[in-house]
């Protein structure tokens, strides 16, 4: 990453050849941004988690994304057993230095963003196709100021397990709303971005609106990249051995929706991460946030100034304002050793009381969930190979609340695990990446327990708690039981690393079966050319 070529500023007008043409010619700029901030798709993290279970250190805190550029300066190549793009820069750059100091310097980076994709539904025999692109711009002013934006649309069609949700909710999840088209294909389009300023090596003020992610697992129980991007502000603060991390949300309530922006209620969020590097091998973290709706048909109500404060527990000061707001806690730990392998885990506390959870009676209100992972880079001492396990269970109700605009959703999609709650979950994943190619798979099998016979037994958290159909005796996955497994293998090979521009190959496997005999088999192959950086699920 210490090579440099430079090239001439971007013409007006480019073709997508011509762009991939000269990308392929280019290496990162030369600077060293403070302020920006990294992605945090699957590809780039099992870049930084190789790095980090090798390379352990008090100033890296792993589990929250998107990365500071700041946090990554210690980043070393020589960690990582193959080609990769980079992770500071992107690769189409221009820096305009017109002075001996930092106070004259301006980088201009551009990606162009290619997803397109073809692939075979065998369940209908229809071929459906995902055209889109785009192109991801950032500034970077004196290294201490970046102005990022990533714009995307495009039409696509799905394989019926991904085209049923879509028919259902009118949202493309991750992406937000489906406009339907004549031919039965779906048009959206996106945009995020953020303005990052970071007057020193302590202290980075953010605002925008994009995805955040907490955790060191496929999936998080306390936050994730599910749902689709909301506006926010943030303050990331490093000092010695700790992180913390406050951002303030502007979200939308989906349960009232018609077709018109009015029917979509305001609701507001802050949270709080703190992460202490206890050791060089040991992370212990906390996490806590508030959910609490605005406007609604009985009352005004804007951000509340009570949850301004940035290092208040929420608990108390719920308590302390007779707030009957939607609050939640949780803890994040992991622990490398062997330089080779990272055990890591969480726990969600939605709402419990200890008195009811030691009676062991299943109270409806001991709302709760446990993720337990494990990571193996290098394993068995094979450079590039990459093994991973994890668990996850969340109690019947947890993630719900009495006023469903208080639920933790966001524009109609979870905040958390997208299986919502009541559920207990097993996941393996396999990677072996050498050189420009990869051949990887994932495997999730569950046990989901849906709503049976009318009754809310606690896996929709679109749906108020109060509905509970008993108090006492709930158990994870009650209800009528929906086995989940799907399994995806796929053949990678990178173009331009240092772009991302690959070519996949891949198939998906997807069985459901309930307790009420419905079953169904879905098998998918597909086809891609992308050099997309954000994350796309399709393992629910």
């Amino acid at each position: 990453m210490n090579s440099k070529i430079y090239i001439s500023w971007l013409p007006r007008k480019w073709s997508i050849v011509a762009i991939l043409f000269v990308s392929s010619l280019c290496m990162s700029a030369q600077n060293d941004p403070q302020a920006q901030n990294v992605f945090i798709n699957q590809e780039t993290q099992q870049t930084i988690d190789t790095w980090d279970i090798i390379n352990p250190s008090f100033e890296f805190h792993s589990s929250f994304k998107p990365f500071l550029s700041s946090t990554l300066q210690d980043f070393s190549d020589t960690a990582i057993g193959y080609l990769h793009y980079p992770i500071r820069n992107f690769f189409l750059s221009k820096t305009y230095n017109e002075g001996p100091n930092k106070h004259n310097q301006y980088n201009v980076q551009v990606l162009p963003i290619i997803d397109l994709q073809g692939g075979y539904d065998m369940l209908s025999s229809k071929f459906v196709s995902e055209t889109f692109g785009g192109a991801h711009a950032k500034l970077n002013i004196n290294n201490d100021f970046t102005f990022a934006l990533t714009a995307i649309g495009g039409r696509v069609t799905y394989p019926g397990f991904i085209d049923t949700v879509v028919q259902s909710t009118g949202l493309i999840p991750g992406l937000g709303r489906a406009f339907n088209n004549k031919d039965g294909s779906y048009s959206f389009s996106n945009i995020t971005g953020y303005v990052s300023y970071s007057p020193n090596k302590i202290f980075n003020f953010q605002a925008g609106n994009d995805k955040h992610f907490v955790g060191d697992g496929h999936r998080s129980l306390l936050l994730s990249d599910f749902a689709t991007a909301n506006p926010y502000l943030g303050i990331n603060a490093n000092i010695w051995r700790i992180q913390y991390n406050v951002w303030y949300s502007w979200m939308r309530d989906f349960s009232r929706y018609d077709g018109s922006q009015k029917s979509m209620q305001n609701k507001y969020g802050t949270f709080h991460y703190l992460s202490f590097n206890a050791l060089k091998n040991l992370n212990i973290s906390f996490f806590e946030n508030v959910i609490w709706q605005g406007t609604d048909t009985n009352r005004v109500r804007t951000f509340d100034v009570n949850y301004l404060n940035p290092i208040v527990f929420y608990r108390p000061q719920e308590y302390s304002v007779g707030s009957p707001d939607n609050s939640m806690m949780g803890l994040n730990a992991s622990f490398k050793v062997f330089k080779s392998l990272k055990i890591y885990a969480q726990a969600v506390a939605d709402e419990f009381f200890f008195k009811e959870l030691r009676k062991r009676n299943g109270w409806w209100a001991n709302k709760q969930g446990w993720q337990f992972g494990a990571k193996y880079v290098n394993a068995f001492k094979v450079k590039g190979l990459s093994l991973q396990v994890e668990y996850n269970q969340v109690r019947p109700y947890t993630y719900t609340h009495g006023s469903v605009q208080q639920n933790y959703t966001h524009y109609g999609q979870a905040l958390a695990h997208p299986f919502g709650a009541n559920f207990k979950e097993y996941l393996a994943f396999a990677s072996y990446r050498a050189n420009r190619w990869m051949l990887s798979f994932q495997g999730v099998s569950a046990v989901i327990g849906m709503d049976a016979f009318g009754s809310n037994l606690g896996q929709n958290v679109f749906v108020s708690y109060v509905t509970r159909p008993f108090e006492y005796g709930h158990k994870t996955t009650q209800g009528n039981k929906l086995k989940f497994m799907q399994s995806d293998i796929k053949f990678t090979y990178y173009v331009i690393p240092q772009m991302n521009l690959r070519v996949e190959l891949g198939y998906i496997q997807r069985s459901i079966k309930d307790d009420l005999g419905y079953e169904l088999q879905s098998p998918y192959i597909y086809f891609g050319v992308k050099t997309s950086i954000h994350n796309f699920y399709r393992d629910y």
